[in-house]
């Protein structure tokens, strides 16, 4: 692909065939999914930890319940950042269908085993296995994008992909809603295991890259290993690429996973203080029309990310993404003091956070070759997970002991760390693909 493409071509989707859009749907499918069991647990975390710990003798407090959170997710980050360092290499060595398939079925399959957890550590203990899953999905998606997409509809296509996961976050408040009132949270988890059945259409549909093909058997004749990470650090313009990778991922996981996923608990918070039986149908219903409020501005913000990283260059767009974290992170939990100004202030949060990934989403891809490609973007998007992960612990630390609206300006701070690493990150705008 050369780079006059991007230029000369008049819309983003002009000259793709029905195999491009076949190709996006699995893909966006694969991540929507993939957030929506993210998002089970998030809205679910709170009703169970609650259950989880009084069957151990151990008082269901706000205090403990954000202290025991806190940890779950760190947990949950850590079998994240395991799984895209693994299914990274194994993508570039498997093939992107392959891994898809492995993965999809592994986040849908343990979602499904967390609803059955009858201590609190053997909830962690899953939910670090579904981040296995969780983890590599993406790297193996994204590529598969990135490689069968030309270069004028990338950018478009991977914004696209990454706004699905906005959708998959919606659909888990509709699950939410319509579930936990009635059966509770374990039958949330149930309704996870629902993905698994995308693995029969990526096996029977999607077959891999012809740039992977190809790579594969340079590789081969090169006597060249796919998936080497040895080369990524041996060699100076992938080992600065991969650093800056990490860097910009570390900040965006911890602003997400950090922050953004504890609205929930903010607005639950709100609406019941003291945790009345009474309020629970209202509380929960209530939060879960914030979460979809989130998610409906996240989904927004990942297309504008794909437009604006087209129109102006991935450099640019994702130094408005980290602007924009940096000012509504903080404004969004000392703003928000009722359901109404959670409608105003939620919408605005998910634009920002989802804004920022959908940057990485189309940048990531573009800076490594194609026979380090899911292990690069893979080591990015979720090694950083391992830096990352001490942001839930740090948040419900610091919620415990200063407030949740302290905990969110103070670990908002990770964004101005962004505009360090992106001194470093080189435009990839109008370039074809590595390889």
């Amino acid at each position: 692909m050369q780079p006059s493409e991007e230029v000369t071509a008049k819309r983003w989707y002009q000259g793709l065939t029905g195999y491009h859009w076949l190709v996006l749907f699995v893909a966006s499918c694969g991540w929507l999914f993939d957030t929506m069991d993210q998002w089970l647990y998030v809205l679910s975390r709170q009703p169970a930890l609650r259950e989880l710990l009084a069957r151990e003798g151990i008082a269901p407090t706000d205090a403990n319940v954000g202290y025991y959170s806190g940890i779950v997710q760190a947990i949950f980050i850590a079998g994240w950042a395991t799984g895209g360092f693994l299914f990274g290499i194994i993508g570039d060595r498997l093939g992107r269908t392959r891994t898809m398939a492995i993965t999809v079925l592994m986040y849908a399959g343990f979602t499904g085993l967390s609803g059955l957890s009858q201590t609190w550590e053997q909830f962690a203990v899953l939910r670090f296995l579904t981040g296995l899953g969780v983890g590599g999905e993406f790297a193996a998606g994204a590529s598969l994008v990135a490689e069968v997409f030309p270069s004028h509809a990338r950018a478009t296509a991977l914004g696209i992909m990454q706004a699905s996961s906005a959708l998959g976050n919606m659909l888990a408040g509709v699950i939410n809603l319509t579930v936990a009132p009635t059966w509770g949270w374990r039958w949330v988890f149930a309704v996870g295991v629902t993905p698994a059945l995308l693995v029969f259409v990526i096996r029977l549909f999607v077959r891999e890259p012809e740039r992977w093909e190809e790579a594969k058997e340079r590789a081969r004749m090169e006597k060249k290993q796919l998936g080497a990470l040895s080369e990524m650090w041996h060699t100076p313009l992938l080992r600065r690429n991969l650093l800056v990778g990490i860097g910009l991922g570390a900040v965006g996981i911890v602003g997400f996973w950090g922050i953004s996923t504890w609205s929930p608990d903010l607005l639950r918070n709100l609406l019941n203080p003291n945790n009345l039986p009474e309020l629970k149908p209202y509380t929960d219903r209530m939060v879960s029309y914030g979460a979809m409020a989130q998610n409906a501005g996240a989904f927004f913000g990942s297309l504008f990310a794909a437009w604006l990283a087209q129109r102006v260059g991935r450099r640019f767009a994702i130094g408005t993404a980290l602007l924009l974290c940096l000012v509504i992170a903080p404004a969004t939990f000392h703003l928000t003091h009722s359901f109404l100004t959670a409608m105003i202030f939620f919408p605005l949060l998910g634009f920002s956070m989802l804004a920022l990934l959908g940057c990485y989403a189309v940048y990531f891809p573009e800076i490594f070759p194609t026979r380090l490609r899911a292990t690069g973007t893979g080591f990015s998007y979720n090694v950083a997970r391992y830096i990352a992960a001490i942001a839930p612990w740090t948040f419900g630390t610091l919620r415990a002991h200063y407030g949740i609206e302290q905990a969110a300006t103070i670990i908002s701070a990770v964004f101005l760390l962004g505009y360090v690493v992106l001194r470093w990150a080189p435009e990839t705008k109008g370039k074809p693909l590595p390889e």
